[in-house]
């Protein structure tokens, strides 16, 4: 296993370095990545995407390049302006209810968002479940409004009992992200009606075939999204968008670009709005300069024992 340290280029979710770590298999690398609060019942499924990957056990591709969107923080305006012209994409997905921000400040990103884009771009946000049903459809009508047409809603809601009544009392269609990979039954969100679009990713969902079989399953459109993966980690991601039978949205796997270096040769960065489908390789250099320190190899190396002792320990 090699662990690795990325700074970020801006603040992410709470992040300012992204540690990663890398597993060899005879297909190749897999990363496993979960972000470090996470307990080792939710990390397994995250080894099973870096096995599998790994492995090299992925499906066929029935695609050769993946639409992608940008990715633009909780930043101020100007900010998430360039970040926009920076990234090269037609879509952008725009994070929202930040802790310590207004519905201002969001609208006032949106706005800078759409500026950058033009009015033929798409614009969807994310609140990753920070909002009540009234404050969703409050804020979603205001974005709307700023945005020019929201493309979607992401996770205006905690509860996907929460997610449905919003869906019932907006115009503007409503994915589901962490009522799908964070919860016991993610199939409640097709039985509730409470979504319109299904957001997948691969590692905490356990892998690409996983989230193919999901997919099926699931009956709703497919958004394949990220997990702040490094280009070994997004390879995964592509592989599932590349693999599934309909891909009518761009996908969130751009965010390489929030990272300030990478561990392949080659990093998956969008070219006119579009990832390639293929496995980048991995630059032993890279990983020997971004190696993590000492005391944090040994963190996840622990992790990884407990991890794999959950797994010897579950009843058969």
């Amino acid at each position: 296993m090699k662990v690795v340290a990325i700074p970020m280029r801006t603040r992410f979710r709470g992040i300012t370095v992204r540690e990663v770590a890398l597993l060899r298999g005879p297909g190749g690398w897999g990363e496993w990545s979960p972000f470090l609060e996470y307990p080792p019942d939710v990390a397994e499924a995250w080894l099973r995407c870096a096995e599998e990957s790994a492995a090299g056990d992925w499906p066929a591709p029935l695609r050769s390049s993946i639409p992608v969107n940008v990715t633009v923080p909780a930043v101020g305006p100007e900010r998430a302006h360039a970040i926009v012209l920076d990234g090269g994409c037609r879509t952008a997905k725009v994070k929202v209810a930040e802790p310590g921000q207004t519905l201002a400040d969001d609208e006032a990103r949106v706005e800078a968002v759409r500026d950058a884009l033009g009015p033929d771009g798409r614009i969807r946000v994310d609140a990753n479940g920070a909002w009540s049903v009234d404050e969703a459809v409050l804020a979603i009508g205001r974005l709307d409004r700023a945005a020019g047409g929201l493309e979607y809603a992401e996770q205006p809601t905690a509860s996907v009992e929460d997610l449905a009544r919003v869906r019932r009392r907006v115009d503007v269609p409503i994915a589901a992200d962490e009522s799908i990979r964070r919860a016991e039954d993610p199939y409640r969100v097709r039985d509730l009606e409470a979504a319109d679009i299904a957001v997948l990713k691969v590692q905490p969902l356990g892998g690409v075939r996983a989230c193919l079989e999901i997919a099926e399953r699931i009956g709703l459109p497919v958004v394949v999204s990220s997990a702040l993966e490094t280009s070994v980690g997004i390879a995964a991601g592509v592989a599932l968008a590349a693999a599934l039978p309909d891909l009518p949205y761009a996908c969130g796997l751009a965010t390489v670009q929030l990272l300030t270096s990478d561990v392949v040769a080659h990093p998956l960065l969008p070219v006119d709005g579009a990832l390639p489908v293929q496995r980048p390789t991995v630059d032993v250099q890279q990983l020997t300069a971004l190696g993590a320190a000492p005391d944090r190899v040994e963190h996840w190396e622990a992790r990884l024992a407990a991890v794999r002792s959950l797994r010897e320990n579950r009843p058969s």
